[in-house]
This record gives structure tokens, sequence and C-alpha cells, in this order.
């Protein structure tokens, strides 16, 4: 996944996940690397409350790495374990739908995945706070049997309402049984994103 839409404003996305927006100036558009974006974060100081604040998607590389990271996939990887045992330094990542290129060279399409009747929800994410601006990375994992005709290698993982909260504050070995495909039959695929 390389491009995500987040086709609601600040305001709509405090409403919906109960969090504070502040003054983020998001008024929704399209997601790229190396693009902000608003994340769900929670209270550095340990508290309940959380925050929609900006971050830039692509956390940075490893030493000898050239580029910024934008997926989480292997989770025993030491450069990541630290990151994903502690439960602040995780984050929700809002959406409304996410794009995956299938087909030869040539002759690709642009696919777009959104959830069915529900057109605001959250990938699992990481943030990392170095440099100038925090970033943040989605994690991925396998495909469901929908995403998997378009792209069999990996998709992000959505987390179900009920889930967002157990990522944000669980100990790790319990958040990581939340790694794991969203069911195919609840998501819908269209060769446009969906009009919010």
């Amino acid at each position: 996944m390389q491009l995500y839409r987040l086709d609601a404003t600040a305001p709509q996305i405090s409403a919906a996940f109960g969090v504070e927006a502040g003054d983020d100036p998001w008024a929704g558009d399209y997601v790229a690397p190396g693009r902000p974006a608003p994340v769900i974060v929670p209270d550095s100081r340990g508290g309940s409350r959380r925050y929609l604040r900006p971050r830039l998607w692509g956390v940075p590389p490893p030493p000898r790495g050239t580029q910024p990271i934008t997926s989480v996939r292997n989770l025993a990887s030491p450069f990541w374990i630290g990151t994903l045992r502690h439960p602040e330094l995780r984050c929700l990542i809002p959406a409304t739908s996410y794009a995956e290129w299938s087909g030869p060279d040539g002759a690709r399409r642009q696919h777009w995945f959104a959830l069915a009747g529900r057109p605001l929800f959250a990938f699992a994410g990481i943030q990392r706070q170095t440099g100038d601006w925090p970033s943040f990375a989605v994690l991925v994992t396998d495909p469901n049997s929908l995403v998997e005709r378009h792209q069999p290698n990996a998709m992000p993982v959505i987390l179900h309402p009920e889930d967002q909260e157990r990522w944000l504050t669980a100990e790790w070995r319990d958040a990581r049984n939340l790694v794991a495909p969203y069911p195919g039959h609840l998501m819908a695929v269209g060769d446009a994103p969906p009009h919010p």
C-alpha cells in the first residue's frame, strides 16, 4: 500500500473516534509516503485521552537504509520490536479507503478498498519521534481472499472498532493478536475511491 485517502475533516475524525483534534487543519485528501496526515496518538503522560496529531508517513530507515519505511511486516525484527512493545508508540491511522495496483506491466490498474458500511476506519500503526517531524508507519499482514486477487503480498492491518483501544494500550503479547487480515466479506473494492 502506497496510497490511501482520508476524506474526512479533523472535526469529523475527532467526533468519529472520540479524540481531541486540537488545531489540526486536516480538511480531507489523499496520503502518500512523505506527506503529512493525522494519526490518533495516546496521551504521552499515560492518561486516557487521545489526540489527533499530524505525522509524516514513513519512518526513518535502519542505519544502512536509504528510503523511509512506510509499512511494518516483520514483527520480530529488532528494528521494530522495541517500538511495538511500547503502547505509547503505537497509533491509529484514520482512513476512508486505500489503493493497490495489480496487473502486468503496461496494463496495471488501481483498485480502491474500503469497508462496507463503515466510511471511516483505522489502520494499526506505530509512530517515531525522530528528526524535525514525527512520523508513522502502517502495520501490514497477509491479505484476505478479496485483497489477494489484486495484491497477493500484503494488506494493511485494519482494526475493528472494539479493538482500537486495545491496540493503543495492551501488552504486546496481547496486541500482536490484532495483526490479522480484516474479513474480506466486510470490505468493498472498486476502480475509484468511494465518494465521501
